[in-house]
């Protein structure tokens, strides 16, 4: 029986006072699973980020729960939740955010050093990320150095460093062409991805859905469909 890692029930979020008001998720139920990589989908304005953000302890929900490794992570204190995104959640944004002053290798230590890791430690550790994303030939080279894969896979690189069991990347093919992205997420699924971490990725992209092991589909702030294909 698969263990539920994150589950939400009726969410919803929205924007604005009563008389503007807008609605971005609505009364979403969700689940996802350890050893899964799980796709959320739709068109812009859907509310596919807004509902991965709440997820992931980022925006608050103005109703509903969420359960991380059954967790209410939306009844701890601002600390507390910070505290507990840096052991459990790693992310990979769109846009890398690497720092450019700093190495490869230093950019991966960040989660490690946040939790007081010693610095020699943390650098070590670091590198051995970077051989297992490829990498360990870049270590000294800033982010300026590397091409778009390799910067998406130093950005992967920093979230596993500490080992979290959930991994969210928002749209992480969206500046990389076809066969670069293919390979990062074909990467990811065969690399990263185990039976103690799930891994959640926002997508506009079809081309990689072959690697989702469920999609599910968002529209008009609502879940309206669920299963292997888009």
């Amino acid at each position: 029986m698969k263990k539920v890692a994150i589950s939400s029930t009726k969410l919803v979020k929205w924007f604005g006072e009563e008389s503007t008001r807008t609605i971005a998720v609505r009364d979403v139920d969700f689940e996802a699973y350890f050893g899964e990589m799980l796709y959320i989908i739709g068109p812009s304005g859907s509310g596919k980020t807004t509902l991965l953000s709440m997820l992931s302890g980022i925006l608050r929900p103005n109703e509903g729960n969420v359960f991380i490794n059954g967790q209410d992570i939306w009844k701890m204190s601002d600390n507390e939740l910070a505290d507990f995104r840096l052991n459990n959640i790693g992310f990979v944004f769109q846009d890398y955010h690497l720092f450019p002053r700093l190495t490869t290798a230093e950019n991966v230590a960040i989660p490690l050093i946040l939790k007081k890791t010693p610095w020699d430690d943390a650098i070590k550790r670091a590198k051995h990320y970077l051989d297992i994303v490829g990498l360990a030939d870049k270590a000294e080279l800033p982010p300026v150095k590397l091409s778009g894969g390799e910067q998406q896979r130093v950005a992967i690189a920093r979230a596993i460093v500490s080992q979290p069991p959930i991994l969210i990347l928002d749209e992480p093919t969206a500046s990389l062409d076809g066969t670069t992205g293919r390979k990062i997420v074909s990467f990811v699924k065969d690399e990263i991805l185990n039976e103690d971490r799930t891994i959640l990725i926002v997508t506009h992209d079809s081309r990689i859905n072959e690697y989702a092991d469920r999609i599910i589909n968002m529209e008009d702030g609502k879940i309206t469909g669920m299963g292997k294909e888009a």
